[in-house]
């Protein structure tokens, strides 16, 4: 089984504090672009699950262009102030071999550190790490491949 976790581009700063539609930034783009190219011949995904915040939307919508029949799953426990442990639950639910994962840096370097049983190891921007498992539970991954954009 496989599952690819990354972290969403360069976001714009809150407007007015709100976070939930932060759009990415032209950098971002081409950060979320970057890891589309990478991954594009490297995953097959039965799957996308993203956050419903806006940044991470726009940074799926460029692995998307790659994977246009690949169903998307918008998922309410990896926004930034989700708790890990309940989005690694909600993910070893899922019936699909290949999965991957658009969300943000806390949620996503927690979950990592679980799957891994590894210290914490922040995400950069539009980071993509792959990961292969029996299955989806805390100590039974491992890292096999990672990518940071330049941008």
């Amino acid at each position: 089984m496989q599952l690819t976790l990354v972290r969403h581009g360069e976001a714009a700063p809150a407007i007015m504090g709100n976070d939930h539609q932060r759009p990415l930034t032209e950098r971002g783009h081409i950060q979320a672009q970057e890891t589309a190219d990478y991954l594009k011949n490297i995953i097959q995904p039965d799957v996308f699950v993203v956050s419903p915040l806006l940044r991470a939307q726009e940074t799926l919508a460029h692995l998307q262009q790659y994977f246009k029949d690949v169903p998307v799953v918008v998922c309410n426990t990896i926004k930034p102030e989700d708790d890990a442990k309940v989005a690694v639950e909600w993910l070893s639910q899922l019936p699909y071999e290949s999965i991957a994962v658009v969300c943000h840096m806390n949620v996503v370097a927690h979950m990592a550190e679980i799957l891994t049983s590894e210290s914490f190891h922040p995400y950069h921007l539009a980071e993509a790490r792959i990961y292969e498992q029996a299955v989806i539970a805390a100590g039974l991954s491992t890292q096999i491949k990672s990518f940071i954009p330049n941008a």
